[in-house]
């Protein structure tokens, strides 16, 4: 047996990525909750899975909603961080190349991740004022791509934006997750997400070059 700290034993030398035990129990959580359901996970399982007591656990996380609201969180706050660098930035460069950043970058988010824990968003449990800073980030993030696609206009007059294209780039980022679930996503998927709504808001004879200064503010601020 080896030891976590103090008071801390495991049952087995870790197993899971992680540079702490909270970590790896975040680690082990996602798997168990993507894949038999957040209800029909208990904390003895995630301790399990982790190699270490239940008892243990607690001393990171006192109850399985704080655990969910760890994950819920880190789905969102990459793309909020880098989402909010962006629209900071001076509208130069193509029309369009802002709002294809942010879904590019935010796409990629979720679909790297080890586990697909954008299928957590789902739950009834996700909407409730327990995870409200969860449900503030995410709403900030979906303001931050309305902001980016009111500033679009498209370059074919015969095509018509919509109420809110920023808010259907949102929509088609975040259908990756059920692309994901489906064992569809490929490592095309986020650019694929990305170009298309751009292209549904008239702006596909400039894809090329929105396409190449998105890039550029991946590389530069992501």
């Amino acid at each position: 047996m080896t030891s976590a700290g103090p008071g801390r034993p495991r049952s087995q030398q870790p197993s899971r990525p992680g540079a702490t035990a909270r970590d790896e129990i975040l680690d082990a959580a996602a798997e168990l909750f993507t894949t038999q359901g957040f209800a029909n996970t208990s904390t003895r399982s995630i301790a399990d899975a982790v190699g270490i007591r239940q008892s243990s656990l607690y001393h990171h996380f006192k109850t399985k909603d704080d655990i969910l609201e760890d994950l819920l969180e880190g789905t969102v706050l990459g793309g909020l961080k880098f989402a909010r660098a962006v629209a900071a930035l001076p509208t130069e460069g193509p029309p369009g190349s802002r709002l294809h950043a942010v879904a590019l970058y935010d796409g990629t988010q979720l679909c790297s991740a080890r586990w697909n824990l954008g299928v957590l968003y789902h739950l009834p449990e996700a909407r409730s004022a327990r995870f409200a800073r969860f449900l503030a980030n995410r709403q900030e993030l979906r303001n931050l791509y309305r902001e980016l696609g009111a500033a679009l206009s498209p370059a074919d007059p015969a095509v018509t934006l919509g109420d809110d294209p920023g808010d259907f780039a949102f929509r088609l980022v975040e259908s990756l997750i059920n692309l994901r679930a489906d064992g569809m996503a490929t490592s095309g998927s986020p650019l694929q997400a990305a170009d298309a709504g751009l292209i549904l808001c008239g702006l596909g004879r400039e894809l090329a070059a929105i396409r190449e200064q998105s890039a550029v503010l991946i590389k530069s601020l992501g």
